[in-house]
């Protein structure tokens, strides 16, 4: 009998839009995705990131900006505004690639 696979190894689909919402995965997911969704939009020419990572105790948000702090595609990213989420929301700017036909 084959073991029973895990549902939470299964891909997840998801629309790359530059809005970013993290509700749905583990902390241990958080790197490898965002890592994942800064390279994919920044291949797609998508440079202004929102992620949602909640408002709760914070610890999301300490690992989202703890992340972001160390990404070298990063330009700058700071807490949304009361009506793009608040500090349950960070807003990202990133560098563009050498290949986006920005300067």
């Amino acid at each position: 009998m084959a073991p029973e696979k895990d549902p939470f190894d299964q891909p997840i689909e998801m629309e790359i839009d530059g809005k970013l919402d993290l509700h749905t995965f583990r902390p241990s997911e958080l790197s490898p995705l965002l890592k994942d969704y800064v390279e994919i939009c920044r291949e797609r020419g998508i440079l202004s990131l929102r992620i949602i990572h909640g408002k709760g105790k914070g610890v999301q948000r300490e690992r989202v900006h703890r992340f972001l702090e160390k990404c070298p595609h990063v330009a700058s990213f700071r807490l949304a505004p009361p009506d793009a989420g608040g500090w349950g929301a960070t807003l990202v700017e990133l560098k563009p690639t050498a290949t986006s036909g920005e300067f």
